[in-house]
Order: structure tokens, then sequence, then C-alpha cells
């Protein structure tokens, strides 16, 4: 059976589970950390050398990054597609999920780790000055989201159907979620609607079910 590599609590590992998921592939987690001496043995640094989750493994198949691990899957288990056919399509909906990947990612690293890391794993109080600078400082809200209202028409990102660009959306809004911070409906209205769409599938219901376990919520 293919096992993804990776907390599930990771935006990146989220995309993998959702796609899974929506192609109904069954599939183990191993949950390893992205840090020493989990992410350190051979067999995991042989599919990502940098150490970094999610990794991929179907029979002779080890792979890495959230993105080339969605491409993999595309060709491997072509049904449901979730890679628009048209060229043009299948270029938005890429770039939509780089820009998700590279940008609504920023910050969130630190504000995981006060909010979620310390008070759940290692057991220390959250410090209120670097959740500030996170929020205040380092998170783009504004652009990122200003950015994605303009995209957003419709039930989904790219033509008529569920594809890799509302994962790549839908995974880190989720984060957010989980970290307690939310987009204004009232400054991004499209925005809001949309992504509580997307939440609500069954493939990310069914993934923060394993979030929500390991939070011990």
């Amino acid at each position: 059976m293919p096992t993804v590599y990776g907390v599930p609590l990771s935006p990146f590992v989220r995309k993998v589970c959702v796609a899974l998921l929506e192609k109904n592939i069954s599939y183990d987690l191993n949950p390893i950390a992205p840090f020493p001496p989990q992410n350190d043995t051979a067999q995991f640094r042989t599919m990502s050398p940098l150490g970094k989750i999610p990794a991929y493994e179907d029979d002779d198949v080890g792979i890495c990054d959230s993105s080339v691990i969605l491409a993999y899957l595309e060709r491997a288990h072509p049904a449901p597609a979730l890679c628009p056919s048209a060229a043009k399509n299948l270029a938005r909906a890429l770039w939509i999920e780089e820009f998700t990947d590279s940008k609504l990612v920023e910050g969130v690293g630190g504000l995981f780790f006060e909010k979620i890391v310390k008070p759940n794993f290692l057991k220390k109080e959250s410090d209120q000055e670097n959740i500030d600078k996170c929020v205040n400082v380092t998170i783009p809200f504004a652009f990122a989201f200003d950015y994605l209202e303009t995209q957003v028409d419709g039930e989904y990102l790219v033509g008529n159907s569920f594809c890799v660009a509302d994962i790549g959306v839908g995974a880190m809004r989720r984060q957010y979620q989980m970290l307690g911070e939310s987009a204004d409906s009232t400054r991004w209205p499209k925005l809001a609607i949309y992504a509580a769409g997307v939440l609500a599938r069954d493939s990310f219901q069914r993934a923060a079910e394993v979030e929500n376990k390991m939070l011990g919520s």
C-alpha cells in the first residue's frame, strides 16, 4: 500500500492526503517530523534528500515535494482528474498551486510553532510577541487574499471541476483555520464563500479528522 511520510498537520502533507482521498486511493500515513532523528534515516533521505515532508512511497517509487507527488498521482491514477486537460487551464491551476505554496505559507511556520507545536507537543507557553510579529509583519494576509479574491469566480478556481489549485488553496486555508486566523468575509466575500465550500468537501473533512485526532480535539 502507498505510504505518505510526514506530519498530517503540515499543509503540504495535507495536499497529498486530500489528493489521495479524492482519487479514492488507500494509503498508510507515517507521521514523521521534518527534523532529526526522524527525517535523518537512510530510507527517508533516499526519498527526500533535503529531509523535507511530505515524501511518498509506492512500490519502487519514492518521491518528495507535494506538487511533484500530485503530478505523479495524476499520471499514475488519472481518474478522477485533478489537473485540467486544456493547456491554458492547466497553467492557471499550476500557477495558483505554486502561489499558495510559496506565498500563503510565508509566516505560517513561525505561527504554527508558537500556537500549535509549543503548547501541544513541547508543553511550553506560546510567545505572544512572536505571534504578533508573525500575524502583523510576516504573514502577507492582505496581499495574498486580495489576489485570491480576484481569482474566485464560482465554486472552483479553474473551470468547472475541483483541481490542484483548489487543493493548494484549501490546504493553506485549513492551516490558517487551525491557527485561529481567518480572512475577513467583508473584505474578501468571494474567497470566504469559496474556501468554506472547499473545506466542506469530504476529502478535507476526512483529512481534518486525522489532524484533530493528533491534536487531541
